[in-house]
C-alpha cells in the first residue's frame, strides 16, 4: 500500500442506536451499574438522542462516523421458544405474570452497545485482504445471547460487497467459546493502513493443564475466554506474530469490570490503561513491544490515582480514543468522569499534563446508557476502511447532517420518554416498536434484516 492509499485508510465509529424499549431491568451480572439502577424509570427517547448527538459531534470535529439500527424487541419468538403460546398481547401478559424476568430479557435494548456485536479485522491485517467480520455470541447472557442472528444480518447487509468483505460464523454458544466481540480486542498500530497488533484479552481458560492453576475472579463471572478469542483470530487469518493474547486481572472483574474495555482502551500505538487491567502487566506490554512495528506508548493510570471503585463508576477507560492527523488524539469521557473527583484531576494533571499523545479531553451526556453500565466506547464498533470498502458500502450508514435530522425525526416520532418494567407487557408498545423498525431500515436503506420483515 502506496504512503496516499495508508494515509486515505479511515477508522469508522458504528454506533449503535438506543431502541424503543431503552430500560433498567438491572440484568448483566457484573455489571454494578446495570444492577444498581435495576428498576428504575428508564427514558428511551432522551437516550437514542444522546447517542445521536454525540455522534453527531464527533461526526462534526471530523471522525468518520457511522449507524447501526437496534434489535427486534420484544423479541416475541423468543418467548414462544420458551414456550409461552397465543396472540403477541397473550405471549407478553403470561410472561408478564408467570416470568417477568424473561419479559425483561426480550425486551432489553442492550445492541446499542455495538462494541460487542463482533471482532473486526481490517483488510490491511488479513491475508485475503478484506474486512472480516465475526459476530460475537454473547451466550454468557440470556438477553445478549438474542442478538448475533441479527447482528450478522445487519452487517451483512451494509458489508455486503465479497470483494472487499468477508463474513465468519458466530463461534459456537458455549461457555467454552464465550465470545463478547470487540470490548475484549484492541488493535494497536501506527497509521490505520499501517499492519497492526490484535491484542485480544481473555477472563477465563477452558481446556489445556494450566487451567487448575490459573487465576480467576471469585464474586463475578469472566465472560471472554482464550478459547474464543483464538478461535475468531483463525477465523481472520492472524498469525502468531500478530496477535497477543493477555488475561484480565481477576480481581477487576470481581470489581465489576466485566470487559476489558471498562479498563482498558488503545487506538494507534496508544493504549491506555489502569494498573489493574492484565494479570501479567509486564509480560503483556513486553510482547506488544515486541511484535508492533513502531514503539508502543503505553498510558498506566496507577490505582493510586484512580481507585476500582471510581474506575468501574465513571467508566475513565471506557472513553473514545481518537486519532487526529496531527498525531494528537481526544478522549472522549462520559460525564461521570466530572461527578468523581480524583478521575477528573487524574484527567487533567496526569493525562492532558503527561507525556503522551492525549491532548484534548471532550465530555459527553449518555447517562441513559450510562445507567445500564454502558460509555462512549461501549456504544461504537470500530471499523478500519479504505476509501474504496467505505464506497462500497450498502445502505445510507455513514452519518451526514441530513441523516442526523432524519433520525432524530424519527425518533421523536416513535419512542417514548417514559418507559417502567411494567410497561413492557404492553401490546402496543410492542407494535410501536415494529413499526419505528420498519420505517428505520427503509430510512437506512439496509433492507429487511429483522424476523417480522423476513416471515
Amino acid at each position: 500500500m502506496s504512503a496516499a492509499d495508508i494515509s486515505s485508510v479511515r477508522e469508522v465509529n458504528f454506533d449503535g442506536l438506543v431502541g424503543p424499549t431503552h430500560n433498567y431491568s438491572g440484568l448483566a451480572v457484573g455489571n454494578v451499574a446495570s444492577m444498581s439502577h435495576g428498576g428504575l424509570v428508564s427514558n428511551p427517547k432522551e437516550g437514542a438522542l444522546q447517542g445521536l448527538l454525540k455522534m453527531k459531534s464527533l461526526m462534526d470535529a471530523g471522525y468518520a462516523q457511522g449507524v447501526l439500527p437496534p434489535q427486534q424487541r420484544p423479541d416475541i419468538g423468543a418467548l414462544r421458544d420458551l414456550g409461552f403460546s397465543g396472540s403477541n398481547s397473550e405471549v407478553l401478559a403470561r410472561a408478564a405474570l408467570e416470568a417477568p424476568q424473561l419479559l425483561r430479557a426480550v425486551c432489553s435494548a442492550s445492541s446499542m452497545w455495538t462494541a460487542n456485536a463482533g471482532t473486526i479485522t481490517p483488510s490491511v491485517d488479513a491475508p485475503d485482504s478484506r474486512v472480516h467480520f465475526t459476530p460475537a455470541n454473547l451466550q454468557s447472557s440470556f438477553h445478549r445471547y438474542l442478538e448475533p442472528q441479527t447482528t450478522g444480518r445487519v452487517l451483512q447487509a451494509i458489508f455486503r460487497d465479497e470483494q472487499h468483505f468477508a463474513h465468519h460464523p458466530v463461534l459456537p454458544a458455549t461457555p467454552a467459546f464465550s465470545d463478547e466481540g470487540a470490548a475484549n480486542h484492541t488493535r494497536l498500530c501506527g497509521e490505520y493502513g499501517e499492519p497492526g497488533v490484535h491484542l485480544f484479552v481473555y477472563g477465563r481458560q477452558t481446556f489445556g493443564d494450566v487451567r487448575s492453576a490459573q487465576r480467576e475472579p471469585k464474586r463475578y463471572p469472566a465472560r471472554q475466554t482464550l478459547e474464543a478469542s483464538q478461535a475468531v483470530a483463525r477465523q481472520h487469518g492472524l498469525t502468531e506474530a500478530q496477535t497477543v493474547f493477555a488475561q484480565q486481572h481477576p480481581d477487576a472483574i470481581d470489581a465489576g469490570v466485566f470487559h476489558n474495555d471498562v479498563i482498558a482502551v488503545g487506538n494507534g500505538p496508544v493504549l491506555l490503561y489502569h494498573e489493574m487491567a492484565f494479570l501479567d502487566e509486564e509480560g503483556t506490554l513486553d510482547e506488544l513491544r515486541a511484535k508492533m512495528a513502531i514503539p508502543l506508548i503505553p498510558v498506566r493510570v496507577p490505582l493510586e490515582a484512580v481507585s476500582m471503585e471510581d474506575a468501574v463508576a465513571s467508566y475513565l477507560f471506557n472513553s473514545q480514543l481518537l486519532s487526529n492527523p496531527d498525531g494528537t488524539m481526544t478522549l472522549v469521557v462520559p460525564g461521570e468522569c466530572q461527578e468523581r473527583e480524583a478521575v477528573w484531576r487524574t484527567i487533567q494533571d496526569y493525562l492532558l499534563a503527561g507525556n503522551n499523545p492525549i491532548s484534548e479531553v471532550v465530555v459527553k451526556d449518555v447517562k441513559q446508557s450510562m445507567r445500564n453500565g454502558g460509555g462512549p466506547a461501549c456504544l461504537r464498533l470500530r471499523v478500519v476502511l479504505t476509501d474504496a470498502e467505505r464506497e462500497a458500502l450498502t445502505g445510507r450508514v455513514l452519518l451526514t447532517d441530513a441523516l442526523y435530522d432524519d433520525l432524530t425525526a424519527w425518533v421523536n416520532r416513535h419512542y417514548r420518554d417514559r418507559l417502567a418494567p411494567d410497561d413492557l407487557a404492553d401490546p402496543q408498545l410492542a407494535e410501536e416498536s415494529l413499526a419505528a423498525l420498519d420505517e428505520l431500515t427503509r430510512l437506512l436503506k439496509v433492507g429487511p434484516v429483522y424476523p417480522f420483515q423476513l416471515g
